[in-house]
């Protein structure tokens, strides 16, 4: 039996939790049941360079997500494929309308990631929201990327639950452990003095680095450490400038993106998430794979499915500066907790497995 032939589409393989999912399942999806086509709007990313060899990428040379839809619907009409699959829920809606411009005979499987509504992105709901309604009854299935994201998907988008699955990330590979041990460089992880604290993400407005940067300050005016963030993105600029204003910008590092952010985990004494919203936080995830402790918000959706509150990290109340502040200076001041959370931590991933996220997936694929 010849292997299903799969289009994968999606506006570039940028950075974000989408991205890391693609590249994973292009990697790693058996070929002898699956062959992958990528499909990207355009032919950029920070993992562009790292698709395999044997998968082919077609870009689409349109300037926004909008204008992709007539370039998809040729690319379906010609390849045939028996599987669309689109993980990326600002370009669900494309796929929908490509698929049905084709008249695509292909199973069609989309995945929302994200909160339906999130704080900040009310503009977008008013229109995003009916949209949505209206197309992914289209779609074969629609998997999300946690249980609070499946009830969205089911309640605000009034899906039939037959149509619904929970299909968590592949947020743990079987090289986590040496991929942990990795060096790294920073001189400010070789000081145990002043122990680093550290913070993974996109730098946008979803990820409220702001409420981040105030609790790290009222952190640091009571103990010695440091703060790491790693990631790109509009925001840089203006959180550079509020650390300056806070006068914390000394202990604060804007590292940018790293194809390996295990080793900087691994290596902090705690790991802090700010977020107004999620869907799945991969990050927390790998966090305590690494056998890090967290502290994160508790926000829609996602770190309450991951974080134990009390076990292997704190859960605090969204833009709760003190709050945030609070429990990371207690994880950064009591190693017997710290010891036990990251005890908890280690054992706590097994949902997130490459092994299991990849099985999930393939039955998504297969249908029913």
């Amino acid at each position: 039996m010849p292997p299903k032939r799969i289009v994968l589409f999606g506006p570039t393989l940028g950075e974000g939790g989408a991205d890391r999912v693609v590249l994973t399942l292009l990697e790693r999806l058996d070929r002898a049941r699956y062959a992958p086509t990528l499909v990207l709007v355009r032919r950029e990313g920070a993992w562009i360079d790292r698709v395999p060899a044997d998968v082919r990428v077609i870009g689409l040379a349109r300037r926004r997500l909008l204008y992709a839809v007539p370039g998809l619907a040729r690319v379906l009409r010609a390849e045939d494929p028996d599987v669309v699959l689109c993980l990326y829920g600002g370009a669900n809606v494309i796929a929908v309308a490509a698929h049905r411009l084709a008249r695509s005979r292909a199973r069609l499987v989309l995945s929302e990631r994200n909160a339906v509504r999130r704080p900040g992105y009310e503009w977008r709901e008013r229109f995003e929201v009916p949209l949505k309604r209206a197309l992914y009854p289209l779609a074969d299935l629609v998997t999300a990327v946690s249980d609070g994201v499946a009830r969205d998907l089911r309640d605000d988008l009034r899906l039939r639950p037959d149509r619904v699955r929970t299909v968590y990330n592949p947020a743990i590979p079987p090289e986590l452990p040496a991929l942990a041990q990795a060096p790294l460089e920073h001189p400010w992880f070789a000081d145990p003095q002043i122990p680093p604290i550290v913070a993974v993400g996109r730098l946008v407005a979803q990820k409220d680095y702001p409420t981040m940067l105030r609790a790290f300050a009222l952190v640091r005016a009571g103990v010695a450490t440091r703060l790491v963030i790693l990631g790109t993105g509009p925001e840089r600029p203006a959180l550079e400038a509020l650390a300056a204003e806070l006068g914390i910008a000394g202990d604060v590092a804007f590292v940018g993106f790293d194809h390996n952010p295990f080793r900087w985990m691994a290596r902090a004494r705690v790991l802090v998430q700010s977020s107004l919203a999620e869907g799945l936080p991969g990050t927390l995830i790998q966090s305590l794979a690494c056998g890090t402790p967290v502290v994160a918000t508790d926000c829609n959706h996602g770190p309450r499915e991951v974080v134990a509150d009390g076990v292997n990290g704190f859960l605090v109340a969204v833009g709760d500066v003190r709050a945030l502040a609070d429990r990371a200076a207690r994880l950064l001041a009591d190693g017997a907790l710290r010891d036990r959370m990251s005890a908890a931590a280690r054992a706590s991933g097994q949902p997130y497995t490459l092994a299991a996220a990849l099985q999930n997936y393939e039955r998504a694929i297969d249908g029913p």
